[in-house]
């Protein structure tokens, strides 16, 4: 597992996850959006390798960048079924409390993905939406 802060990041390992990111979110999804977003310099970012290949990442921004909370965002597996994804997430809430010392945690979760993030603690908290073509939902995790 691994966390930095976007000045920490090799320019190796920021190539790496914004290829992981385009893959997934843009590729695999056939979803063009604008996946640079200028939140990455504020955020803290979060990967799980297994014999060094990028299986799970996610990002978490402070308050007040991505949403008006503080979030978790662009959270993928390449390897589904192996629990990867809950990894990430729980390491994700983890380093909310640690660095940002969150107390409310909100997403922006694809619709199909409520129940993941319910396992997690995490509860709908708005209608659906659409964001980039996709129906999305916010979750919001309560940590107090």
């Amino acid at each position: 597992m691994h966390k930095k802060s976007f000045k920490e990041l090799t320019v190796d390992e920021l190539y790496e996850l914004l290829r992981v990111r385009s893959e997934v979110f843009v590729v695999e999804q056939d979803c063009v959006y604008q996946d640079m977003d200028g939140d990455d310099q504020k955020s803290i970012h979060l990967w799980l390798t297994v014999a060094d290949k990028v299986v799970a990442l996610a990002r978490v921004c402070p308050a007040g960048t991505h949403m008006k909370e503080i979030s978790i965002g662009r959270v993928i597996t390449t390897e589904r079924g192996k629990g990867y994804g809950k990894q990430i997430m729980l390491y994700a809430i983890d380093a909310a409390k640690e660095h940002f010392d969150a107390k409310l945690i909100d997403i922006e979760a694809q619709e199909y993905a409520k129940g993941f993030y319910e396992s997690v603690g995490f509860r709908q908290s708005s209608d659906t939406f659409m964001l980039d073509g996709i129906p999305h939902i916010r979750m919001t995790l309560n940590i107090e």
